[in-house]
């Protein structure tokens, strides 16, 4: 949770009065301490840590839940049920692994057709886990808004001599739509 990519994120983020706050899940904590690099869990045994996290947070019903690659998708798994409590707005994912790098046969999108809670979804151009020209032949629910990061990878970073784009032009273009997109989901649910 404090790599390079979501310090930027997270600051990015807060820069535009968006509270942000991180948590890390069990496995990944396990890494730090351990020379050991075991694969992650199922993204399904997850869910228990995140509804933890909610709970820790005394969500009001103004909350935006999300995450950045396992993170957003476990996220996504939970958005339904949170949102229809009330205890969230929407859903905020950042770099989505749509599918396991070079095998985009195994989609990660089943529950994505039916999402009831508005999402925003930031994805560089170019992510291995789900590229631009392979998302828009996906089925999914017309609560899920796509903001595509020309050229970005995975942590979304684009090549700026490929696109003429940093880093900091897409943490800036992350951060500015989804303010805009928190305040209009915000205003739609009062």
């Amino acid at each position: 949770m404090n790599s390079v990519s979501m310090n930027a994120m997270a600051n990015a983020l807060s820069a535009v009065s968006l509270r942000v706050a991180r948590f890390e899940f069990a496995y990944m904590a396990a890494r730090r301490t351990s020379n050991a690099r075991p694969p992650p869990p199922r993204a399904e045994k997850l869910i228990p840590e995140y509804r933890h996290a909610i709970e820790t947070l005394e969500p009001s019903g103004s909350l935006i839940i999300g995450g950045k690659s396992m993170g957003g998708r476990v996220a996504s798994m939970l958005a339904d049920e949170v949102f229809d409590a009330g205890l969230a707005t929407g859903l905020l994912c950042l770099g989505y692994p749509f599918h396991p790098i070079g095998k985009a046969e195994q989609l990660r999108t089943a529950h994505l057709a039916s999402l009831q809670t508005p999402t925003l979804i930031a994805q560089g151009s170019r992510d291995l886990f789900g590229t631009r020209e392979e998302v828009v032949c996906y089925d999914l629910s017309p609560n899920i808004e796509m903001l595509w990061l020309e050229d970005g990878d995975h942590d979304l970073r684009p090549r700026k001599s490929v696109s003429g784009f940093s880093a900091a032009d897409h943490l800036e273009t992350l951060a500015k739509a989804a303010s805009t997109w928190a305040h209009r989901i915000a205003v739609g649910r009062h």
